[in-house]
Formats: C-alpha cells, sequence, structure tokens
C-alpha cells in the first residue's frame, strides 16, 4: 500500500481544514515546497496536492506554488482543487505533475472526464467525496443525489484507472477511517482506490490495507504529530 502525505495549500500556505470546513482551517507551514522536500526526504513514493482555494473557486489559484513543489521534488505528485478544464489539465501535466484529480467535474462534466482519460490515460485520477455516502461536490459545499460507488462505477466504466475516495465526516477529525466504506468501494471496483479522510494512527493503516485500498493519503495525523511518515511506510510495507 502506498502512503500520499497531503499537502492542501491555501493563499500560498500548507493548512488543514476539519471536515473540508474553511472557517475551520490551522496553517501549519508558510512554506509548502519545504513541507514537500521533508516528505520526501522521510521516505514518500508520492506526494498528494490540494488547491483548496482552486476547489473552492473552480479555477486555478495556488499554481506557482504547485509547479515550484513539482519541480523541487524528485517523487511524483498528484494534484486536485479546481481542475476543470483541459486547458488547466494540460497545463498541470506539462509542468511536473504526475497525475491530475478531477473531483466536481465527475458529477457536473463527465464529458471532461472522458475526454480527459481518452487523452491522458491513468495520469487522470477521480476523487470521490462522500457524506453519508452520497458524492458531494464543489470544495464540498454540496452534496449530489448520486451514491459515492454508483458515480465509482460509472468512472471505471469510463477507462478511470484510479479513484481517490474520501469520506467527509472523518476528515480532519483523526477519529480513523470509515474502514466499512472504503472496503465497500473496493468490492465494487475492479480499478485502485485510495483512502483519504481521518488516518490518525498507526493501526488505522493497518485496517486499511485489510480493505485492499491501493492506498491512503495521510493528512493531519502528520501535521500533528499523531504518526511519523517513516514509521507509516513501515507498517504500510509489512
Amino acid at each position: 500500500m502506498i502512503l500520499y502525505p497531503a499537502i492542501d495549500i491555501r493563499q500560498g500556505k500548507c493548512v488543514r481544514l476539519v471536515q473540508g470546513s474553511f472557517s475551520d482551517m490551522t496553517v501549519y507551514s508558510d512554506h509548502p515546497v519545504q513541507m514537500a522536500q521533508k516528505w520526501e526526504q522521510n521516505g514518500a513514493e508520492f506526494i498528494h496536492l490540494v488547491d483548496l482555494d482552486g476547489a473552492l473557486s473552480g479555477k486555478s489559484i495556488n499554481s506557482e506554488v504547485i509547479t515550484e513543489i513539482a519541480k523541487t521534488v524528485n517523487v511524483p505528485v498528484q494534484l486536485g482543487g479546481g481542475i476543470r478544464s483541459m486547458d488547466t489539465i494540460q497545463f498541470y501535466l506539462d509542468n511536473g505533475i504526475n497525475r491530475v484529480i478531477l473531483g466536481t467535474s465527475a458529477v457536473k462534466n463527465p464529458a471532461l472526464v472522458k475526454e480527459a482519460v481518452e487523452k491522458y490515460g491513468n495520469r487522470i485520477v477521480v476523487g470521490i467525496d462522500a457524506k453519508d455516502g452520497m458524492a458531494a461536490v464543489g470544495g464540498w459545499e454540496e452534496v449530489s443525489a448520486v451514491t459515492a460507488v454508483e458515480l465509482a462505477l460509472k468512472m471505471q466504466d469510463m477507462g478511470v484507472q484510479t479513484i481517490i475516495y474520501t469520506d467527509i465526516a472523518k476528515d480532519g477529525m483523526l477519529q480513523g477511517p470509515n474502514v466499512e466504506a472504503m472496503k465497500e468501494m473496493v468490492d465494487h471496483l475492479v480499478i485502485d482506490v485510495i483512502a483519504s479522510g481521518g488516518v490518525s494512527t498507526l493501526e488505522d493503516i493497518v485496517k486499511l490495507t485489510g480493505t485492499g485500498v491501493q492506498g491512503a493519503i495521510i493528512g493531519k495525523a502528520l501535521y500533528t504529530g499523531n504518526i511519523d511518515l517513516v514509521d507509516a511506510l513501515r507498517v504500510a510495507k509489512e
């Protein structure tokens, strides 16, 4: 199982939100590039970036710091948040980002996902964020009428090869991941599922490996010191 340290960027800073709420935000670093270097030095194989301003506004906001991170580290980087056009996808893939994550577009503009997958294959990842099993969009401000599993199956049929599945209720709460929801998603799909939200202990990582997920994103727990990345990577490998 691959572990993805998360760097959430808001106004050029490295921050964490609680349950996706922009009113409940903690700034952990003014230097996201240094943070990415730190996770790489600690053994990260892949880094997960989120443009929070982008997720909220629907357009790319922190592209300067994001492309700088991609150029500075030697490990692959995936990015989500406000990516809603082919031009933006191409810009990031041309500027060092290994994989682009489409979230809101999966619900609101499936044609974009289809076009992107046809052109870029496995470099296109779909992020599905769920509230009580229903897919949420627009920086989690809005819940759709489609279930997370239904949306994932639709994306799989379109040729998407990786899904990032986030349980919003667990995100930033340090209360453990929704293991049942992750297992349900894995059981319905043949493509890779990356778990996101709530990982707060090494035991959580062990539980997630049992669900069959391909990877797990770790955010807040790394910044609070609840989890040491070196230990986490060892557990994931074991």
